[in-house]
């Protein structure tokens, strides 16, 4: 599979994953004074399903929430909560 790039849209309130030039998938999100992130959608097109797009997504969001350090993670999206059951070392991030 070639190299998911992750890119934050915050005119969408959303990161997506692209693949070239396709739009692969994406994890919606709701700020909410700069005190929490919630992940309320996450979405993979049927054509990237099962090549780790969801994945790589996931992992590079919280990744970057915990670099920020700023951010407290609520997770209404049940993707990215089965993802975080499945990594335990994110779990932290939880609001």
């Amino acid at each position: 599979m070639a190299d998911v790039e992750i890119r934050n849209n915050p005119e969408q309130n959303r990161y997506e994953a692209w693949l070239g030039d396709e739009l692969a998938g994406f994890a919606e999100y709701e700020l909410r004074d700069d005190e929490s992130i919630t992940f309320v959608h996450t979405e993979v097109d049927d054509k990237f399903e099962g090549e780790g797009v969801g994945s790589t997504l996931a992992r590079t969001v919280l990744d970057e929430v915990r670099r920020d350090g700023e951010l407290e993670v609520v997770v209404k999206c049940p993707f990215i909560r089965e993802w975080i059951s499945r990594h335990p070392d994110y779990e932290y991030l939880l609001a």
